[in-house]
């Protein structure tokens, strides 16, 4: 079995940064993409940015400029350091990851999600 397990959420002043963890573990052969998603109160879930294997990555418009995603293949962990924090930021993070088997499978896996709120 997999297990992601998200850090570093809690409550920040707008304008400010936080970085966000996102660790794997477990049965891992191999870890391909790796992406962050936030859901706010009322509203669907959406994308915030992924990453992966080789490190291409991409983001939501909103967040472009302002967060950047980031891997570190050895410790199978992923990164999201957000800068200029707003309060429409202001959600549960969730990370995911796409975790290949020895036998060539993926199966995507999600953490159980990180609060951030960010107070004006």
């Amino acid at each position: 079995q997999v297990r992601l397990v998200e850090s570093g959420g809690g409550l920040v002043q707008a304008g400010e940064s936080r970085r966000l963890s996102c660790a794997a573990s477990g049965s891992i052969f191999s870890i391909g993409t790796m992406g962050w998603y936030r859901q706010a109160p009322g509203k669907e879930r959406e994308l915030v940015a992924t990453i992966t294997s080789s490190g291409r990555t991409n983001y939501a418009d909103s967040v472009k400029g302002r967060f950047t995603i980031s891997r570190d293949n050895a410790k199978s962990t992923s990164y999201l350091q957000m800068n200029s924090l707003k309060p429409e930021d202001t959600a549960v993070y969730s990370c995911n990851a796409d975790v290949g088997t020895r036998y060539g499978n993926s199966y995507r896996y999600w953490g159980q999600g990180t609060q951030v709120t960010v107070s004006s």
